[in-house]
């Protein structure tokens, strides 16, 4: 078996055991956020027993590596939405103090919580999760253990595909968010425009009835005056013959 720090110093080792994310289960549970995928800094760092600096301290070192095993960061309206349907119902426990001024949210996966796990050297519960993770890989590669229940493995596989495949969906939605704004907020104004167009067109609707109104009462007015006229006019006289 590979020594605890080989887990600490290559990736390539990280990356060769970061499917079995089962082995955070056997140290503790982890306090997801109401979807079901997502862990914050503060419950991250609850979960290891550690400072949430020392979690940012490693999301600094290691961003490319945890981002790809579904670590992302949310904004502006992504950041407001999410707490709107997340952390405004999340708000009991060892994490009721979120802030709510904060400009920007870190969310872990599962995947990225197992991923700081073999990134942090100062946490017993790390290396208490280091140490599962290398007894389960050893155990896999010689088969001394007890095979795990029917589907397990392949549950456990399909989950982790799904963690990874919302983090990218949660990047896509972040980038498209902006987009669906400014679309939004233009078809905002089209329709105000179009509101105001059809005032003008019921003005001018209101303008021609009136318009009608006052054309048929001047044609009374000159039908009344040329009968009038008429009945003024003497009749013409007739010629004496000689």
């Amino acid at each position: 078996m590979p020594p605890e720090a080989a887990l600490l110093e290559s990736r390539a080792m990280r990356d060769s055991v970061m499917g079995h994310v089962e082995v955070l289960d056997k140290v503790g549970a982890l306090r997801l956020l109401p979807d079901g995928i997502h862990i914050t800094t503060e419950d991250v760092a609850a979960f290891f027993d550690i400072h949430r600096e020392a979690v940012k301290k490693v999301v600094q070192r290691h961003r490319d590596e945890l981002e790809e095993n579904g670590l992302r960061v949310i904004r502006g309206d992504d950041l407001r939405l999410f707490k709107m349907d997340n952390l405004s119902t999340f708000n009991e426990g060892p994490s009721e103090s979120y802030p709510q001024l904060r400009s920007n949210l870190s969310l872990f996966t599962r995947r990225a919580v197992l991923n700081v796990a073999m990134l942090l050297r100062d946490s017993a519960v790390a290396q208490r999760v280091r140490t599962y993770l290398l007894d389960t890989e050893e155990s896999h590669r010689t088969g001394g253990q007890q095979e795990p229940p029917p589907g397990y493995a392949s549950l456990d596989r399909r989950v982790t595909a799904l963690e990874t495949c919302m983090a990218g969906v949660g990047t896509a939605l972040q980038e498209l968010g902006p987009v669906i704004g400014r679309i939004s907020a233009r078809l905002d104004r089209i329709d105000q425009r179009l509101d105001g167009i059809d005032d003008r067109l019921d003005g001018i609707d209101n303008r021609l009835d009136d318009f009608d109104r006052r054309l048929h009462a001047t044609n009374r007015v000159v039908c009344a005056m040329s009968e009038r006229l008429a009945a003024l006019t003497p009749p013409p006289r007739r010629r004496r013959h000689r």
